[in-house]
């Protein structure tokens, strides 16, 4: 049985979630308290982080190695464009969601909201709250400019970039700290493909402590 370790609110391990989803390859979910450090999980990954996907007798770690891995183990249905140019484009906004979003607001409002308390790690820092606050907005405005451009973030059709975006979104949904009325072609773009089956079970996350809003799970919003 192919076997998923990883933290329900993170966005790294919801991007890989999504993708075997969306390719409909079935896998055991197991939470991993990757901050414990225990040995059994070291052994799997020495980086100590998640996801760690087990596939085929073999591990796995960083969710974009592992997305890129499944896309070319299991090419349809494709989350990569055929194109060069189309895959650049793919890989460079994976890459502004992983880092830049998540540098800039996932770990200013997530982290600090959620993971500390989980972690035992303290109180949020307000600051760093305040900032991630005032981020998110740049980046939903930067998100209504494509999307006022394209169909979907990278092109006509839906790719790994928005399974990306999706990812962090929708952990930072859990908590209510997205402003849906910002930007009516984001809030659209995110029920559209909250919609797919392969969201199922991340709308279906408890994290014990933080109940989500009413609209979480709800299609229509």
């Amino acid at each position: 049985m192919n076997r998923l370790f990883h933290v329900p609110l993170s966005p790294f391990c919801r991007k890989v979630r999504l993708s075997l989803a969306e390719k409909k390859i079935e896998v055991e979910l197991v939470e991993e308290r990757y901050w414990e450090q225990d040995p059994d999980f070291l052994r799997r990954n020495p980086a100590a982080k998640v996801p760690v996907l087990k596939i085929g007798g073999k591990m796995m770690a960083e969710s974009a190695a592992i997305c890129e891995y499944l896309e070319e183990k299991h090419p349809e249905p494709s989350l990569m464009p055929r194109d060069a140019e189309g895959r650049y484009e793919v890989r460079r906004l994976v890459s502004w969601f992983d880092d830049k979003f998540h540098n800039e607001v996932t770990s200013k409002l997530l982290y600090e909201r959620v993971n500390k308390k989980v972690m035992g790690a303290g109180y949020p820092d307000s600051s760093n709250v305040k900032a991630g606050a005032k981020a998110i907005k740049y980046h939903l405005d930067y998100m209504h400019w494509l999307l006022d451009h394209r169909r979907w973030l990278a092109g006509d059709v839906m790719t790994l970039a928005d399974f990306a975006a999706a990812a962090h979104l929708s952990a930072l949904d859990y908590i209510s700290d997205v402003d849906w009325n910002r930007s009516a072609v984001v809030k659209d773009w995110y029920a559209t493909i909250k919609s797919r089956p392969a969201f199922r079970s991340i709308l279906a996350d408890q994290v014990p402590g933080f109940p989500p809003p009413s609209h979480y799970a709800d299609l229509d919003f």
